[in-house]
């Protein structure tokens, strides 16, 4: 049976299952069926949304685009070493969090962010690496936000942040003491200045998620006290640690039970956390998409304009003579030497050896 295996993955013109998962067309398929998987997933829950009020939904949303498709980008951008333009870095997030969409826990976002400096001529471990802190960054600023804001944060949630960054730089100091060949390839830590603008960044986005909140829970006929609010989704960052689809994640459930304890009913809640799921999808998908047709386009208009270089001519090669060969006849008519002629060797006798005859008598 192995021997039947071999011979048939070794058919000329039959691909392994492998080769043929990864056409072009297969792949298209598998991301619209993530992406369509996604939507419906999060419009699903609009069926616990009875009724809404389309204002305040839309003001809460164009806040929540201006904080994560702005300020996300350009916090990144103020802790990366990279030397892209802002509209780079706009468009690689967009793409990322279209991804990000259709993964549990914002993974996809992550990895596409990751991919995107590689093609750059990034190290993969500099990539992880800028990634990561700027994750650790958008952390900081929930942290950063709440105590702002007023709030005072659960104990677990107070002592969950500040124990994940201690054992974050812990491990970090203890690898690169480990090995310090990995200096060089860890990025440099931002300036202070730098650092400030990308926490001012995260403080930023913050503010647009909880006028996003403020939004649809008043979409929904409900009302709130802002800075609770600010509380409640500050302690909900806690259960995203475990992964979950957009919309039916425990971060999400948190954050319904939060607004139940501060008053709002069950229905309403559950309602204004599925709204915010949907309308998520909605810059996701527009901008998302967009930024995938303009990479792809500038991809296109690169290769066209490298093909079009003008290519230096190689000289040209004299002709070298090769010298004839004579033709047979011509070989046969050219004068040889005449060999000199030998005289018959009758009667010689070599100098002291009587002849034979002489022996004879």
């Amino acid at each position: 049976m192995a021997a039947d295996a071999v011979g048939r993955s070794a058919t000329p013109g039959v691909r392994p299952r492998a080769a043929r998962l990864r056409t072009p067309l297969v792949r298209k398929l598998a991301g619209v069926a993530v992406v369509a998987a996604g939507v419906c997933a999060s419009v699903a829950g609009l069926q616990r949304v009875p009724a809404f009020s389309l204002l305040p939904a839309v003001l809460g949303l164009s806040a929540f685009v201006i904080g994560k498709y702005v300020f996300c980008p350009l916090r990144w951008q103020a802790l990366s070493v990279s030397e892209h333009s802002t509209a780079w870095f706009v468009r690689a997030f967009a793409e990322a969090e279209l991804l990000g969409l259709c993964t549990p826990g914002h993974a996809g976002a992550d990895l596409w962010r990751v991919r995107r400096l590689e093609r750059t001529g990034r190290r993969r471990a500099c990539a992880f690496g800028e990634v990561a802190a700027d994750r650790l960054v958008g952390s900081v600023g929930i942290v950063a936000f709440a105590l702002l804001s007023g709030t005072t944060l659960p104990r677990p949630l107070l002592v969950g942040a500040v124990g994940g960054l201690l054992a974050a730089v812990a491990a970090v100091a203890v690898l690169l003491r480990a090995r310090p060949g990995l200096r060089e390839r860890v990025p440099s830590l931002p300036g202070p200045r730098r650092l400030a603008a990308a926490v001012a960044y995260s403080l930023g986005y913050q503010a647009s998620v909880l006028v996003m909140l403020v939004g649809v829970v008043a979409a929904v006929g409900a009302s709130v006290d802002p800075l609770q609010l600010a509380g409640v989704f500050a302690a909900s960052q806690l259960a995203g640690v475990v992964p979950g689809p957009q919309g039916a994640s425990p971060k999400d459930g948190a954050l319904a039970f939060g607004m139940v304890a501060l008053g709002v009913p069950l229905e309403a809640a559950l309602g204004a956390v599925s709204l915010k799921a949907a309308l998520a999808w909605v810059p996701g998908l527009a901008l998302g998409s967009t930024a995938f047709l303009v990479s792809r386009a500038s991809v296109r208009r690169a290769r066209t304009a490298v093909a079009a270089l003008p290519h230096p001519a190689l000289p040209a090669i004299p002709a070298l003579p090769h010298p004839t060969l004579p033709s047979l006849p011509a070989l046969a008519a050219l004068p040889h030497p005449s060999l000199p002629a030998f005289a018959p060797l009758e009667g010689v006798v070599p100098d002291g050896v009587p002849a034979l005859g002489a022996a004879a008598a």
